[in-house]
């Protein structure tokens, strides 16, 4: 054997498997190196990472015990800081403000339906001596007791006002209609299945009338407003009738100390002065535009621009009928949906009316109107403002108003 490879490697005869067995055997040598080396690698960092996660288990766990241990010192001082007189005073003072907020909104809220039961002619003394004694209770911060007294004279007041509502009589001899006068003035009855209601208006024919807005001003007005009576607004226009405008706040309401007979309503007055544009671009109050021998209603003051070449727009809500079907049936404002006399506009093809229906609920106006045949119809201010003028006062005269719809001659 050994002689055989002496001689075969004397006659430089190498086999020809030899070089493939060794460079498998290299590949070999190499992988199992390379398993070896990536397998203690692997154990290793296993190894490494067991040990910082239990580590970091510790660390976590030593937060958690720190957090515990903090928020009971935060509590602990939270608690030592209430009983300090500071906060306790400032507790006192927060609860004051809260009562007093609350119980001023209440006495102002009922001072205003007194100043209404005085526009109806009541006699409130007796209960102005109890609205007397809340103040007297709010001046010693008795707010309890204030409050109580509040809710009793706001009783009373439901009386009285049940007693006028009951108090009310259609006179005598008012003829029945269930269709306006064609011209002129009327006072009539109008019977429906919901009652029978005393109704004053005025029908004018748009191509003899031209209906005008008449302010007090030609400017926007946001305090301490001028204000004229509806008599005085017909006689400086020389209108044959007239009806009391939009909602305002009156002088006489607390709610409005800062803001005395201002409007907020769109309207257009007779000399072509916007009144409130600005702030009606987007307003979704609805309006009356008299033009020439037409008026046209719209659901919302937005859908109108700022065109003079009409005669007159005014803006109020709600709208009570459009197109013919009543357009109101009854809102959330108590106010509305309390009886009283409560002057419209409205129109059908080239005739206008303007008017009263007495006591009646808005949504009763509503329907009143539609019976009779009005077209569209728009409510306007009611309750202590509300006037009627035919060439003297057939309802009023109310109270002085910012602005007011009239029928004057072409």
């Amino acid at each position: 054997m050994l002689k055989t490879i002496k001689l075969e490697t004397a006659n430089n005869k190498t086999p020809k498997h030899r070089p493939l067995a060794l460079f498998l055997i290299l590949i070999f040598l190499l992988l199992g190196g390379a398993y070896v080396y990536f397998s203690w690698q692997k154990i290793t960092t296993l190894s490494l990472s067991k040990s910082e996660l239990e580590k970091e288990k510790v660390t976590l766990s030593d937060v958690k015990i720190g957090l515990e241990k903090e928020m009971v010192n935060i509590g602990s001082e939270l608690k030592d800081l209430k009983s300090q007189d500071q906060y306790v005073i400032n507790k006192k003072l927060e609860d004051e403000i809260k009562n007093i907020n609350s119980t001023y909104k209440q006495a102002v809220a009922t001072y205003e339906k007194l100043v209404d039961l005085r526009d109806n002619k009541v006699k409130t003394t007796t209960l102005d001596d109890l609205f007397a004694k809340t103040l007297s209770l709010l001046k010693d911060r008795n707010y309890a007791s204030a409050g109580a007294t509040l809710v009793s004279l706001d009783k009373k007041i439901k009386e009285e006002e049940a007693k006028l509502v009951a108090s009310f009589k259609i006179p005598e001899n008012v003829p029945a209609f269930n269709a306006p006068p064609s011209s002129g003035f009327r006072r009539q009855t109008v019977t429906l299945d919901i009652g029978t209601f005393l109704v004053d208006i005025v029908t004018a024919d748009l191509n003899s009338t031209r209906v005008i807005v008449d302010t007090a001003t030609d400017g926007d007005c946001r305090n301490d407003c001028p204000v004229l009576s509806l008599g005085e607004y017909a006689a400086r226009s020389g209108a044959y009738a007239g009806v009391n405008g939009s909602y305002f706040c009156p002088a006489t309401y607390p709610s409005c100390a800062d803001k005395k007979n201002s409007f907020d309503t769109l309207a257009m007055n007779k000399n072509k002065k916007y009144i409130n544009s600005d702030n009606n671009v987007y307003s979704n109050v609805p309006a009356v535009i008299f033009s020439g021998t037409s008026a046209r209603f719209v659901g919302q003051s937005s859908q109108w621009g700022r065109d003079t070449g009409v005669d007159a727009v005014l803006a109020n809500q709600p709208l009570l009928v459009s197109g013919g079907q009543v357009a109101f049936g009854g809102g959330s404002d108590p106010k509305q949906g309390s009886r009283g006399s409560r002057s419209f506009v409205g129109s059908t093809g080239s005739t206008a009316y303007i008017g009263v229906v007495h006591n009646a609920t808005v949504a009763e106006v509503a329907r009143v109107l539609q019976a009779i045949g009005i077209a569209n119809a728009l409510n306007l201010d009611s309750g202590g403002s509300t006037a009627l003028w035919a060439g003297g006062y057939k309802v009023g005269p109310g109270r002085g108003i910012p602005n007011a719809l009239l029928f004057v001659r072409k």
